[in-house]
Formats: C-alpha cells, structure tokens, sequence
C-alpha cells in the first residue's frame, strides 16, 4: 500500500472512532432502540485490517463486468452528485440514510469526497447490523485520480507502461481522459468531468434476491 494510502487509511481509523459518539448524539441511538452498545476497539480493528473498504479498481472491474450484486451510495450533496458521480450511485444524504430501504444482506458501498461522511455513514450500518458495509477506499478523490484521469509520467518504467494500458482501457469505459508523457514535476491540465453514463452491459436491479435451491 502506498504511503498516502496508509495515511488515508490510518486517519478513517481515527475519523471512526471519533465520530462514534458524536454521530449518536445526531442520529439518536442507531438501532432505533432506546440503547445501543459499541464496541470502538471492534471497529477501529476492521479499518486497520482493511476488510472495510473496496478499491477504485475492484469497484470499477465490477461494473465493467456487469456485476450488480451491491449498492453503491453517494453521501454527498444534490449539487456535487448532479455534477458528477460514479455510475450505478444512488444519492443518499447521510441524514436520511437510516431510512434508506436497503436490505441487511446486501453489499453496500460507501462513498463521498473524503473520509469522514463514508466513515459516519459506515459506523451507523454497521451500528444497525449491516454487515456487508464497506466504505470506497480514498472516495471519489481516489477515482478520478485513478480511474478517470491516470498519469504515464514520461520516465515511466516498461512495467508501469504496461501496467496503464489497463488503466487507459478502464478511464476511456468511463469517459475519462487518460494522460501519457506527464511531468512528474509540472502542473497538469485541468481535467473535465464526464458526462455519467451507464455501462454498456444491460443492468437489471430488483429488489429481491434469488432464492437458492434446496438440496444443493
């Protein structure tokens, strides 16, 4: 993991385990019940073991492949989500996320601009006994850094250069605009958002999931 990944990381462990208490006394006790008990050292254990989170990779690879089996919730504003967001996000204010009608056994992705929302909006679900919860490592900071827009720098390595083929492949799916022969040591060009489209495979989404057959 890289260094601005593991600070990344370390700080939702903090952001986690600061917002407990303060998310509570917003939100009321997260259950719906009049107490709720937490287990902060519990939590703080699963974000430093990163079994919390999804990658920009592994999230883009699952809509590429058609894969629909999650739900992937954008906490942020009308505005920000209107301008852009990724494919297949539902907006979701965090206020209204208890509410939200998402099922206990389904895979939910989390993610804003930052940390700390994905990290308030993690800790209440899993308060609620969501337990397929996870947070978009990095949110869309990380996506369009890495999906959208990745840099080639002109003294790239032949096994970088063959590393972004797959991501050129990848930001072109999604209409961004990959970069080649950058300079490491330069500003580059400001970088305009897609328009949201829909992957090209057919996505069917229902409510219920299919029963397994007996006997199996």
């Amino acid at each position: 993991m890289s260094h601005e990944k593991t600070a990344w990381t370390r700080n939702r462990t903090l952001a986690v385990v600061a917002v407990v208490l303060g998310a509570v006394a917003i939100f009321g006790s997260p259950g719906g019940g009049a107490r709720v008990t937490l287990d902060t050292r519990e939590l703080a254990a699963i974000v430093e073991s990163e079994v919390d989170h999804v990658t920009v990779q592994e999230l883009s690879d699952w809509i590429i492949q058609g894969n629909t089996d999650f739900r992937l919730i954008d906490l942020r504003d009308e505005e920000s989500y209107a301008e852009y967001h990724i494919p297949l996000a539902e907006r979701v204010p965090l206020g209204e996320l208890h509410d939200y009608p998402i099922l206990r056994n389904e895979k939910i992705v989390l993610y804003s601009d930052g940390g700390i929302h994905s990290a308030q909006a993690w800790f209440l679900l899993r308060a609620q006994k969501f337990p397929g919860t996870y947070i978009l490592l990095g949110g869309l900071d990380f996506w369009k850094d890495e999906i959208l827009f990745p840099v080639l720098e002109a003294d790239a390595a032949p096994e970088e250069v063959a590393a972004f083929e797959r991501a050129r492949f990848v930001s072109e799916f999604f209409g961004g605009t990959p970069q080649t022969g950058v300079d490491p040591a330069a500003d580059g060009p400001a970088m305009s958002l897609p328009t949201v489209e829909m992957p090209t495979q057919p996505v069917v989404r229902s409510g219920k999931r299919k029963k397994k057959k007996k006997g199996c």
